[in-house]
């Protein structure tokens, strides 16, 4: 009999067991389940509602149910549907009557808005340790390569010179980003909801700040019925993911553009590289070309919380159990991409010749030239038109603008002068720019 069969008179269908039951993804928040069942149990204790040793025999047994938990020792039970009904039956079987008196005051749908919540906080301090560990190895790389020169891109042409350090930085910047997104986002998680029942509150004298306190939440939630309708978080917490999925996907791709010969400005190291089954001479960007792949498994997590609560009335619906599985595979995903492209950036080698040789070509001080003209008193407009029909001349005649003699620069305007091939040095062009 199910603990909350005694209006039913007939058992539930197998294959419906199976269908509803969420044990099979839900039974990584044991810990979380049965750490708010203590912090609940003792509250109980406290104001009476329960007696102090009823309470410590919960306790107890909740403690020792952990332990075997995590030795292992526990099967789980498809047909007790969830983490909180095999607990708690568990609980029963264990020490009896006194385990019956663990749910006083409490619901499934309050419990499991705590345990997701309490989940997520734990993940959302792993990832930002995570995130330091990886702003830390790009600035450290930034500092590494803050003078080598290399083209700037805008629409995948080669546009201005840039630093490599600076291009890194950027980067960096986003994961920074990325961070105070997550910051944020953990306020709004960590509130607790425990005490709002099924949707309506309880009429027990419940102490919920005291369950709070040593929960570690900062607040309580103040709407029983928002409380366990509310998945905001979730949805945040996966908008964060897929944001940050966003900038990991676009830094691998140039990784991989980088890794090419036809750019040849890395080297991946061969601890995070893979071979062809075929083709004996490939050596390929695994590590990068997945993170950008499972980018789209990150997103579509997103989509599948967004349709699931975007047409469900106050308050609890069992929909809602859909939730866990995209929250688990987001946490996953973002923890094992950042894990591995740590070691991959971490060991890649920079081709420091190949990217200054590649500032060839492109142009790249065209608008050093430009404003060179500007500086003499020419408008920038026409200075823009000026410097435009000599690159076309320049690519007529297959030569870079430095490469012009005197005579052939003044024939576009007389304001240049020989300090020109001074001022259009592409180490000069990225050393002016200190705004």
């Amino acid at each position: 009999m199910k603990l909350w069969g005694g209006r039913f008179k007939k058992d539930t269908n197998k294959v419906i067991d199976e269908f509803q039951s969420s044990i099979k993804f839900d039974s990584r928040l044991y810990k979380q389940d049965i750490k708010g069942s203590i912090a609940h149990a003792r509250m109980l204790g406290a104001k009476g509602i329960i007696g102090e040793e009823e309470a410590k025999l919960i306790i107890r047994g909740l403690k020792e149910i952990l332990a075997d938990i995590d030795e292992d020792k526990i099967e789980f039970q498809t047909a007790e549907e969830d983490i909180h009904m095999n607990i708690e039956n568990l609980l029963i079987q264990r020490i009896g009557e006194a385990g019956k008196k663990l749910h006083t005051g409490r619901s499934r749908n309050d419990q499991v808005a705590l345990d997701l919540r309490m989940y997520l906080k734990d993940e959302i301090d792993e990832i930002m340790m995570l995130l330091e560990g990886l702003c830390g190895l790009l600035a450290t790389k930034a500092r590494e390569h803050a003078n080598l020169m290399m083209p700037g891109y805008t629409h995948m042409q080669k546009a201005q010179p840039v630093t490599l350090g600076l291009h890194l930085m950027a980067y960096f910047h986003m994961f920074e980003r990325d961070m105070d997104r997550f910051k944020d986002c953990y306020k709004r998680t960590d509130s607790m909801p425990l005490g709002s029942g099924a949707l309506a509150g309880t009429t027990y004298d419940l102490d919920r700040e005291m369950v709070a306190e040593e929960l570690g939440f900062s607040m309580v939630t103040e709407n029983s019925m928002d409380a366990v309708s509310d998945r905001d978080f979730v949805i945040e917490f996966i908008s964060c993911c897929s944001i940050f999925m966003m900038h990991m996907s676009r830094l691998c791709e140039e990784l991989v553009l980088w890794n090419t010969q036809e750019f040849s400005f890395i080297e991946m190291d061969d601890t995070v590289s893979t071979g062809s089954s075929i083709m004996p001479q490939k050596k390929n960007p695994d590590v990068a070309e997945l993170i950008r792949g499972k980018t789209g498994r990150v997103y579509g997590s997103l989509v599948t919380i967004l349709t699931v609560m975007k047409g469900l009335p106050l308050a609890y619906n069992k929909d809602m159990q859909e939730d866990k599985e995209t929250v688990f595979d987001a946490v996953d995903t973002v923890k094992s991409c950042i894990k591995a492209f740590i070691p991959m950036f971490d060991t890649l080698i920079f081709k420091d010749k190949n990217i200054k040789e590649s500032l060839k070509g492109g142009f790249l001080n065209a608008t050093d030239a430009a404003d060179y003209l500007v500086r003499k008193g020419v408008a920038f407009r026409d200075a823009h038109k000026i410097i435009g029909e000599m690159v076309s001349y320049c690519m007529n005649i297959n030569k870079e603008i430095d490469e012009l003699d005197i005579n052939e620069l003044k024939s576009f305007n007389k304001s240049f002068e020989t300090d020109i091939y001074e001022y259009i040095d592409m180490e000069n062009c990225i050393k002016r720019r200190k705004l």
